[in-house]
């Protein structure tokens, strides 16, 4: 599932295929998507992007002198278990493109399409974050912190701390691999009471006898928990590339995989928590864990494994390369028996809605 690094590179990609291009007609939506028509329709617009959590905006911005006259229109995205962005030719277009948007001449004939394999992904016409989402943890730290240790009453925080990260009300951006890194890196056990993880934080100030370097210098050697949650998946948004899915092709989810220290890696253990998503760690599971949840370990790649013996993996990417510029997505989640249920902020919007 695309995470909120991946939302920033699929921006980020967004405007600098588009830059240049000159977009016009109506957007053409497919018929078997349920989500809204987009009525907008100019003979000549260009399209830009910006992201925030795990969401992505598109502005459609007709250029002076096009008609109809109208105002530009925004579109906010957000990408369930499988949506990208591709730029592909328009009589190439990639199978599952259920938001296309044309190019006109002088250029090659060309479409930005929203492509999207098991159709969880959504747009909502108006270009308004979805209420109720927190400030964004790449983008908006300071208030994400504070959002954070002003709200440590809140009910999601009687919950282990691996499941309080995938609050998207709280931690706009995070899901299953960051939540998984970021307690590692930590050694912090992924049951243990989220409150009680961060209770700590709201002591948690600099001696003022340090100079500024100094504080920097601490705060980079010795990150706690919300000050990862910002710079675990800029990290991510560094490695650059086309993103981390099957179409992004093996080099650039090579850097991904190298990357990874504890998600899907020889040696982890992993445990389902209640709403049925893996989270991978090292050690003591912590005292919320699951009671009857066996931790299971992943063995390492040379180990000899029998069929009942054999665990969950993360999904690796297609070998095949890829027939459009620039895909972006997340790394795949583990399986479809781990997808949460609901579709609740508190639990992971993007995660499709149980059957």
């Amino acid at each position: 599932m695309p995470e909120g690094p991946e939302l920033h590179l699929a921006s980020r990609f967004v405007n600098e295929a588009c830059r240049g291009l000159v977009f016009g007609g109506c957007v053409e939506k497919s018929p078997v998507s349920r989500n809204p028509e987009v009525p907008f329709e100019s003979s000549a617009y260009c399209i830009s992007s910006s992201a925030r959590g795990k969401e992505l905006r598109l502005t459609l911005s007709p250029l002076p002198g096009a008609e109809p006259p109208r105002g530009p229109l925004a579109l906010v995205f957000r990408f369930g278990m499988s949506g990208s962005f591709q730029l592909a030719p328009r009589d190439a277009l990639p199978a599952h493109a259920h938001l296309r948007f044309y190019t006109v001449p002088p250029g090659p004939p060309l479409a930005l399409c929203f492509v999207d394999i098991r159709r969880f992904g959504h747009w909502d016409l108006g270009g308004e974050w979805q209420p109720g989402r927190g400030p964004c943890v790449l983008l908006e730290y300071e208030q994400f912190r504070e959002n954070v240790l002003r709200n440590l009453a809140d009910k999601v925080f009687d919950q282990p701390i691996c499941e309080a990260l995938l609050d998207q009300r709280f931690f706009n951006g995070i899901g299953n691999y960051l939540r998984a890194e970021i307690l590692y890196r930590l050694r912090i056990p992924p049951f243990e009471k989220a409150r009680e993880v961060l209770e700590a934080l709201q002591q948690r100030r600099p001696s003022p006898e340090l100079t500024l370097s100094q504080k920097i210098r601490a705060k980079l050697q010795n990150p706690d928990l919300l000050e990862l949650c910002h710079s675990v998946p800029k990290e991510v948004v560094q490695l650059g590339g086309k993103g981390y899915g099957p179409e992004s092709g093996e080099d650039d989810f090579a850097a991904f995989r190298a990357w990874l220290q504890c998600y899907g890696m020889p040696g982890m253990s992993s445990l389902r928590d209640r709403r049925g998503r893996t989270i991978w760690f090292q050690g003591d599971p912590g005292p919320l864990a699951p009671k009857g949840g066996k931790s299971r370990k992943k063995k390492s790649k040379g180990a000899q494994q029998g069929p009942e013996h054999r665990m969950e993996e993360p999904l690796l990417p297609s070998t095949a390369p890829p027939r459009t510029r620039g895909a972006h997505r997340g790394p795949p989640e583990q399986s479809r028996v781990e997808q949460p249920e609901g579709t609740g902020l508190q639990q992971d919007p993007e995660a499709p809605p149980s059957s």
